[in-house]
């Protein structure tokens, strides 16, 4: 299986991309360790998830390589890098969805709330319903919109109508839903807006109580006006929720983040809070791809 991400490119020609010749970037493209910057704000924060040591192969690809970074409790944390860089692969990761994928071995673990997820004791699925996962397409099932949210409790057996109705009440107002469809309950989620099944699918996470939510590219395929509510939505889920979110759009970053990750070639570069990357980060080569000079 190939990797996602540049694969065509040598590693010469991604560090000719990054127009710092001996840089950081150049010496991971060589394939290099290289120390990451995480600022101290960072490390102040409660960890919800830590990273540690964390490497990942696709067969005899290795995709990241020895990430370590904690994922802050109650706050959102963009990950962010060009195309290829371990942004998706660090985030499946997390709720380990990249266990579906033939020929995967990991190194390294990845601890919540201070357990290890690839104990031996884990089950997988319900780990899963602790680690509320959004893609970047819109995916609802094929049946109606309360059927959708309630989806996770139906699993678990559930089967009292008005507790069923109550949680999909709130996890549609939670996810700023419910005044749009509350009418529709019965209707088919496909027949729902594209910026509507995003946030029927966030409805649907949090219908579950995770203590997590892993947002992977949630407004790639969405038009501005779907894209802001999702964004807004957000900015309303911060604190009752962990937010670790993927994305390629820097100024969406900068815009919903608490904190900011960025990854080159799946390598940790700098870490830190998000008004701090952007405006001033530590290393030139952040600078360098924050300001779009590559990338």
């Amino acid at each position: 299986m190939q990797v996602p991400g540049p694969s065509s490119s040598t590693p010469t020609a991604a560090a000719r991309n990054a127009k710092l010749p001996n840089s950081r970037l150049e010496m991971i493209a060589r394939g290099e360790a290289v120390e990451p910057v995480i600022h101290p704000a960072v490390l102040a924060e409660t960890p919800i998830v830590t990273v540690n040591d964390f490497s990942l192969w696709y067969g005899t690809k290795q995709a990241l390589h020895n990430v370590s970074l904690p994922v802050p409790k109650g706050k959102v944390t963009a990950i962010i890098g060009p195309s290829g860089c371990g942004k998706s692969t660090l985030l499946r990761s997390v709720n380990r969805m990249n266990d579906l994928l033939p020929n995967v071995r990991t190194a390294g673990d990845i601890r919540l709330h201070g357990s290890s997820i690839y104990g031996s004791h884990v089950d997988v699925i319900e780990l899963r319903k602790l680690m509320g996962m959004v893609f970047q397409k819109p995916n609802p099932f094929p049946t109606s919109v309360f059927e959708n949210v309630i989806y996770a409790l139906r699993l678990d057996g559930e089967r009292n109508r008005r507790v069923l109705e109550e949680i999909c009440e709130r996890s549609l107002r939670g996810a700023a839903l419910w005044d749009e469809v509350q009418g529709r309950l019965t209707d088919s989620a496909m027949a729902l807006s594209g910026g509507q099944q995003q946030r029927l699918c966030i409805a649907r996470a949090i219908a579950g109580e995770p203590e997590v939510l892993l947002l992977d590219e949630p407004c790639s395929a969405l038009d501005p006006i779907a894209t802001s509510k999702v964004e807004d939505l957000v900015h309303e889920l911060r604190g009752e929720y962990s937010i670790l979110v993927v994305t390629h759009n820097m100024q969406q970053a900068s815009r919903i983040s608490d904190y900011t990750a960025f990854m080159y070639l799946g390598r940790l570069v700098e870490y830190g809070a998000t008004s701090d990357l952007f405006t001033r980060p530590k290393l030139k080569e952040t600078e360098a791809y924050v300001t779009g000079r590559f990338g």
